[in-house]
């Protein structure tokens, strides 16, 4: 919970040294960093403009069940381990602290369909669960990139494309506009 209470108060500390506001605070992150943004937004949805939770540990109850994840119960612990562990994932994972009527930010969970590190269900999940909860106007899609895997090796084209969408989906959902 340390790093996810670190990255809200260093978002919170942008706000109130008038650095930015919430309305104009975008963060993204992968893999692991998946998992801190989606656990980041549902802690604190208010905070947040718009979120990009790319191939995230999104399930933290059933992450060991799947492909890779096995190999991360010395990092994070498993829900089987004991009731005292399946409590302490609980409290943050994502997928399981999306709360009916909450509106969250506007969210754009990015996967691929050959991801063996962190299965694509992660994501799946999640939007469903936003989706599904989402207390407000603000939108969840699910981009899922095909032929790929976790992100090493993408051609530079697919690149491109991702990062086009999410600046274009970030500027949109910010009310903003690119001139030239």
């Amino acid at each position: 919970q340390n790093v996810f209470n670190d990255f809200i108060s260093a978002a919170q500390y942008l706000i109130d040294q008038k650095y930015t506001s919430s309305d104009y605070l975008a963060i993204a992150g992968g893999s692991n960093g998946g998992l801190l943004v989606g656990a980041c937004m549902t802690q604190r949805p208010e905070l947040f403009k718009v979120c990009f939770p790319a191939v995230g540990v999104l399930d933290m109850l059933r992450y060991h069940k799947f492909t890779a994840g096995a190999g991360w119960a010395y990092d994070y612990g498993t829900a089987d381990e004991s009731e005292e562990m399946f409590k302490y994932l609980l409290k943050y994972s994502p997928v399981h602290n999306v709360k009916e009527g909450t509106c969250y930010p506007a969210t754009m969970v990015t996967t691929a369909d050959h991801d063996d590190r962190v299965v694509p269900a992660h994501s799946f999940k999640f939007a469903a669960a936003l989706q599904a909860a989402q207390g407000c106007d603000k939108p969840t899609l699910i981009r899922i990139e095909t032929k790929a895997g976790h992100g090493a090796g993408k051609p530079t084209s697919m690149i491109i494309q991702e990062q086009a969408d999410k600046w274009a989906f970030m500027l949109y959902n910010m009310g903003l506009s690119y001139s030239r």
